[in-house]
């Protein structure tokens, strides 16, 4: 770990314990700007003179102050967020804090409503210089892909379900879509998945795949199939005739694909495909 050379609001800093109080311990960037880790928050482990990971945010009197506990997303990071209280001039969502985040009403689309979860990005507040949450994030999405190109692979968070396929947010700046003809496993909505450009299109946004384009599959389809039979003492009540829907559920491959491997491993002798379900051979 390298020691921080600023305090940094809404981040991970790696900072140096400087000294210790009676109320916690101060800790220290390299220039010299210290932050107090609270007493609840030290460990018999740390000493003075130690690095130690922390986030940074602002308690209730907006004095700038650590935790070793990390939020559900950080500063130009997304995530979802379950809505904890409401007031007229906004509202507060639980993010893993001690302190809620709040999100003004001018950051809402709509009045949030207690135990909704609300995907949100996590802002500076140029107002009132604190961390916020919106839900107007169109604007700090970038339009024009930099760095990306075929085949790479990224980080991809599922936020929305449309008729052509799931919405992402990608690599926490651009937005992207899986399409459902190309999906063989169950996704749901705030999903973090690892995956992969498959195209960038004009208007900016990113098309995705869940496999390595142009690369070998992880796992076969056949390997998955036995292993699911080993893992069952032998036995899976599945066949030619189960449904598409469950058969992406339970083996994450098309009907076509499943009912293409259960031919081959019954060709092989490895397996025997009858009314009530696949049995192992063997």
């Amino acid at each position: 770990m390298q020691q921080n050379a600023h305090l940094v609001l809404g981040e991970r800093n790696t900072l140096l314990i400087d000294r210790d109080t009676p109320h916690g311990v101060f800790l220290k960037a390299q220039d010299d700007k210290d932050v107090l880790l609270p007493k609840a928050y030290v460990t018999p482990a740390m000493k003075v003179g130690d690095l130690v990971e922390v986030f940074l945010y602002t308690d209730s009197e907006d004095r700038l102050v650590a935790t070793t506990l990390m939020p559900t997303a950080m500063l130009d990071q997304f995530g979802f967020f379950e809505v904890v209280d409401t007031t007229k001039f906004g509202a507060f969502v639980n993010w893993g804090l001690p302190k809620d985040l709040f999100v003004p009403r001018m950051f809402q689309k709509a009045p949030f409503q207690i135990g909704e979860r609300k995907f949100l990005r996590v802002v500076y507040d140029e107002m009132t210089h604190r961390l916020a949450g919106t839900e107007k994030f169109s604007k700090y999405l970038d339009k024009k892909p930099k760095g990306l190109k075929p085949h790479q692979e990224v980080k991809a968070l599922i936020i929305d379900k449309t008729p052509l396929g799931f919405k992402c947010i990608v690599e926490d700046r651009y937005e992207g879509l899986m399409f459902h003809n190309e999906i063989f496993e169950k996704l749901s909505i705030g999903d973090q998945k690892t995956a992969y450009v498959k195209n960038i299109r004009k208007d900016g946004g990113i098309d995705l795949s869940l496999r390595k384009i142009g690369g070998a599959k992880t796992k076969s389809a056949a390997q998955k199939v036995l292993e699911l039979l080993h893992a069952n003492k032998g036995i899976l009540p599945y066949n030619y005739k189960s449904a598409p829907e469950l058969i992406q559920e339970v083996f994450g491959m098309s009907k076509k694909d499943f009912k293409r491997t259960l031919t081959t491993l019954q060709e092989k002798g490895q397996i025997e495909v009858k009314e009530t379900g696949i049995y192992l051979k063997g």
